[in-house]
């Protein structure tokens, strides 16, 4: 008996470790209720050029938002605020619990806390469906619930304020730029109305597009008369009362289009030429003031669009489910595993122990 026992040693631990099992998972082993929640993410998809309600209702989801929410609800952080709001050391330390499943100790350190509930929570990206998918495991129902349902609200928090902030910066310096914007166009509407005041002209430019049509009338009446006076000219005396007339009247069209050119390039004083080259540049740039200006408000616009935007919403695809029995831990699946890796892993150990003997022989 000896002999047989010590020739099928590595059978007989084989099967006293199939049963070990078998006894753990029918008689043992806790029971862990399962939540389970699909989610996406959503946003509204707003244009800046215009607002209806069907670009409100529809919406876009990427599938970069949703790793980096994953990312989220698989971090350390997400574990210290459902510590926090859960007390989830004092549940997975329960004495009610197995030794082998259960936390060591409602005060272990975080990184063993941390690791434990990794193997508890589990959160899987569908991306095909672009849908995360959250399976909670908890000695109860109502905790695995509110485990699924605290993941769902911190996500959500956290993929808001993480959009909120980028948006609120942009925002910030926008507004900024919009009030330096609009003291610029209130000083160059100022220097216009100063300079405007200062020559008593409403509009030089006007001024002078006018004085150059009373020299171009001018102009045209003196040649007129100089061809009147040339015509006569030719059969009357030059003393003649009709040919002094003509004579008087060219001198007068001469001196007054003398008089209207000085004004518009005397030497000294306000020539209405530089009057009115001032003025357009100080009209221009009031004009650029002012489109600049314009051009900040719609990026304003278009910023606080972007900000509403940015906000994301959880939508929930399968809230998360109250457990109504356990399926946690799979009692036979898991026996019939260890079974199978049990009989191999000894089934080696029998071959290789044959090998050794077949070598010694």
């Amino acid at each position: 008996m000896k002999v047989v026992f010590r020739k099928h040693l590595q059978w007989v631990v084989c099967f006293a470790v199939i049963m070990l099992v078998g006894i753990y998972y029918a008689f043992i082993a806790t029971d862990r209720y399962v939540s389970q929640a699909n989610i996406v993410l959503r946003s509204p998809e707003i244009m800046p050029t215009g607002f209806s309600v069907s670009s409100l209702l529809s919406g876009t989801s990427g599938a970069g938002d949703l790793l980096l929410l994953k990312d989220h609800l698989e971090s350390v952080d997400m574990a210290i605020k459902l510590q926090e709001k859960l007390d989830l050391r004092q549940h997975y330390s329960q004495p009610s619990i197995d030794r082998i499943a259960r936390l060591s100790d409602a005060n272990t350190p975080l990184e063993k806390f941390y690791r434990y509930l990794s193997e508890r929570i589990t959160i899987q990206f569908d991306d095909y469906a672009k849908v995360l998918r959250v399976r909670v495991e908890a000695y109860s129902p109502e905790m695995a619930q509110a485990i699924a349902q605290t993941l769902l609200e911190e996500g959500e928090r956290h993929m808001n304020l993480m959009g909120k902030r980028l948006a609120e910066e942009q925002l910030k310096f926008i507004e900024v730029q919009v009030a330096d914007m609009a003291q610029r166009v209130e000083d160059a509407r100022e220097a216009l109305l100063e300079y405007q005041d200062a020559h008593g002209l409403v509009s030089p430019t006007g001024t002078v597009e006018g004085i150059f049509t009373i020299i171009s009338k001018l102009q045209a009446q003196l040649a007129v008369t100089e061809s009147q006076r040339s015509a006569l000219s030719t059969f009357q005396n030059p003393r003649s009362p009709e040919m002094q007339r003509l004579t008087s009247e060219i001198k007068a069209l001469k001196s007054q289009i003398t008089q209207e050119q000085a004004k518009l390039t005397m030497e000294h004083g306000n020539a209405l030429n530089r009057v009115s080259a001032q003025y357009q540049t100080l009209e221009m740039q009031a004009k650029f003031a002012l489109e600049l200006y314009s051009n900040a408000l719609i990026a304003l616009e278009s910023t606080r669009v972007e900000a509403a935007r940015k906000l994301k919403q959880v939508s929930v695809l399968q809230y998360p489910t109250l457990p109504e029995f356990s399926t946690e831990p799979r009692r036979l699946h898991n026996w019939v595993v260890w079974s199978l890796m049990s009989v191999f892993f000894f089934a080696i150990i029998h071959l290789t122990r044959a090998i050794i003997r077949d070598h010694r022989d």
